[in-house]
């Protein structure tokens, strides 16, 4: 069983929570909590269920218990804060966008780094749409997606540090190759996500590089059209897929933090003095108490 690599950083009052990629690892998103907790926010790395282990444990997960690990992790942080802020990398970006639709009033706001709903950028092989037909047949089911030359870096020095780590094992640096159940699994993720795209209110940043490698701009553009409420979108220029450790990784972050900031100066879409769950908590108790009052006065 997977190894528990969450990250967690305590701070204040206003809660981040970052969802890893697939097939990737709290790691990858480690620079960026770092950075926003200097700013005071309490961060939130969570690791998704089946990640940080073999590809066998990978592929017996679905995106339900994707989502899962994430939903959890958005309670944690829902137990501590007043305000909320849910983002994540590549289909991390993905699982965070939906938690905004499931729970409107929990997240206050929504950050998307490379968000893939396909794989279409230059570097992925033009045959790959055969897959989909493909994925139910013997050679499907076996079929293993393999990441090649430039990895989603455009930093050479970067790119060789974390190539070696994959290639000598190493599950902080997560995994050459992708089972073909788990990208049938993003590709169901993908379908429940889109129809709801329209119903997310909420602030959301967008950054996406030019010429990512792994998912095209179009991804970028698709969101900016569909999703219900206000877009900020960052677009890099030299950058490639992991945009949280490629060159301009600064500059993502510091306009992460930014972002964040304004969603904290905005008025509260619903009034919270207290952490949400502890407020909740809390009405629950005095409920009976104020129920008996009632009647005592009648």
């Amino acid at each position: 069983m997977p190894v528990d690599r969450s990250i967690m950083i305590e701070g204040g009052p206003i809660g981040v929570l970052l969802i890893h990629g697939l097939g990737g690892t709290p790691v990858e998103l480690r620079e960026v909590a770092r950075r926003l907790a200097a700013t005071g926010a309490t961060v939130l790395c969570c690791q998704l269920a089946g990640h940080c282990g073999t590809e066998e444990e990978l592929a017996a997960t679905r995106f339900e218990d994707w989502y899962a690990s994430a939903e959890a992790a958005l309670a944690t942080l829902e137990a501590r804060c007043t305000k909320v802020v849910v983002g994540g990398l590549s289909m991390g970006a993905l699982l965070a966008a939906l938690l905004a639709a499931r729970n409107p009033d929990s997240v206050d706001g929504v950050v998307m780094l490379a968000p893939t709903l396909r794989y279409d950028g230059w570097s992925i092989p033009r045959y790959g749409f055969l897959l989909r037909l493909l994925i139910n047949t013997p050679l499907g089911r076996r079929y293993r997606f393999v990441e090649r030359e430039p990895y989603g870096l455009k930093d050479e020095r970067i790119r060789t540090m974390i190539l070696r780590a994959m290639r000598r094992g190493d599950t902080d640096a997560g995994s050459l190759g992708t089972p073909s159940a788990a990208l049938k699994q993003l590709w169901r993720l993908v379908a429940r996500l889109k129809p709801l795209l329209g119903s997310i209110r909420q602030p959301v940043f967008i950054a996406h590089a030019r010429h990512d490698d792994v998912a095209s701009f179009n991804n970028a553009v698709l969101l900016q059209r569909r999703l219900g409420g206000t877009v900020e979108c960052l677009v890099l220029d030299d950058s490639y897929h992991l945009v949280t450790l490629d060159r301009q990784r600064h500059l993502v972050t510091d306009r992460v933090a930014a972002f964040i900031r304004g969603v904290v100066a905005a008025p509260n879409r619903h009034p919270v003095l207290e952490p949400r769950r502890a407020a909740a908590a809390r009405a629950e108790r005095n409920a009976p108490i104020a129920a008996a009052e009632v009647a005592h006065v009648a």
